[in-house]
């Protein structure tokens, strides 16, 4: 694993992975968005030929982090579960009981259709819209017009990606971490999504997911 980048936001210390999580060091809490657990079989149902590593490797990616960072709890904004339940919800109850005094939150995503009881059976805490904790509000879509200015949002949800250009009119897409003013929006934890290609502002700050580098982007 590469080494973390530091960034502070409302004074806070916060660090960056390559491994598409960010950790908020004074409280201990890892924050990660998308991972759409349930995906992969969810296609297969379908009939549509996915690996079940694909799910397997992104759930060894997380035990990782947890290993590295040790949080006292997560936050994960949105999209945990991609559909109803599969095997793959059970792989994830056998990595939660791993954890069993690591407390979880789970902000509800458009996609985590299971109900409140379902989720607070697999120990989870369940945030409906957003969960606000000293100044800022995690959420899984976060409004363009924020009307408390007091208040930062950090959220998922659009998968964003960001273009790097080379020589030649070259370009490659990747995804990416962005910070704006008001909110920050985190990539997709899972690898098996798409990406929305956005355009920073150029009060932003954009960290593109490089192989396993972070590069700071504008």
């Amino acid at each position: 694993m590469t080494a973390p980048v530091s960034y502070i936001l409302k004074g806070k210390q916060f660090w960056l992975t390559a491994e598409r999580c960010l950790f908020w060091e004074e409280r201990k809490t890892l924050i990660v968005s998308d991972l759409h657990f349930g995906k992969t079989g969810h296609f297969r149902k379908s009939g549509i030929p996915i690996p079940a590593n694909v799910f397997k490797e992104d759930l060894q990616r997380l035990w990782q982090q947890v290993q590295y960072f040790q949080p006292s709890e997560i936050i994960f904004v949105g999209d945990l579960f991609h559909s109803h339940a599969n095997q793959e919800h059970d792989w994830f109850m056998r990595w939660r009981n791993d954890f069993p005094f690591l407390v979880m939150h789970i902000v509800m995503g458009n996609h985590d259709l299971r109900s409140k009881s379902q989720f607070e059976a697999m120990k989870l805490i369940v945030h409906n819209e957003c969960l606000k904790i000293d100044g800022f509000c995690f959420v899984h879509d976060v409004e363009q017009e924020i009307e408390d200015e007091d208040i930062y949002h950090i959220s998922g949800h659009i998968h964003p990606g960001v273009r790097i250009s080379g020589n030649g009119k070259q370009s490659l897409h990747f995804p990416c971490f962005y910070f704006g003013p008001r909110y920050a929006i985190l990539p997709a934890f899972s690898r098996f999504t798409g990406m929305a290609m956005i355009e920073p502002n150029r009060d932003a700050n954009v960290y593109a997911i490089v192989e396993n580098s972070l590069i700071r982007v504008g």
